[in-house]
């Protein structure tokens, strides 16, 4: 079954860096798109960085652009999310995510999620 395993959050002070990691296992990773999201306390979960199969095209919500960088390493089943210049309003439960279709519906699956705090 699909797996997908988040690591490398963690406290980190206004301005610093952290790298974001999912491992995935239980499907062919390199034909699938992934995804990173985040949801911050009282709020919804919103789409952080996403990333083709091959890895030749990404996309990044207005908030992040700049700052953070999606790739992968299909070699390694793993996708990653470089975050720079960290500001208070990151700090939130970053999720890894990819999905499909069956019989023509969506299936979305999720990490479990790594806890990123921005705090002096």
């Amino acid at each position: 079954q699909v797996q997908l395993v988040e690591s490398g959050g963690g406290l980190v002070q206004p301005g610093g860096s952290l790298r974001l990691s999912c491992a995935a296992s239980g499907f062919t990773f390199s034909t699938y798109a992934m995804r990173w999201y985040r949801q911050a306390p009282g709020k919804e979960r919103g789409l952080v960085a996403s990333i083709t199969s091959a890895g030749d095209s990404t996309n990044y919500g207005n908030s992040v652009k700049g700052r953070f960088t999606i790739s992968r390493d299909n070699a390694k089943n793993t996708v990653y999310l470089q975050m720079n210049s960290l500001k208070p309003e990151d700090t939130a439960v970053y999720y890894c995510n990819t999905y499909d279709y069956r019989d023509f519906k969506k299936y979305d699956y999720w990490g479990q999620g790594t806890q990123v705090t921005v705090s002096s």
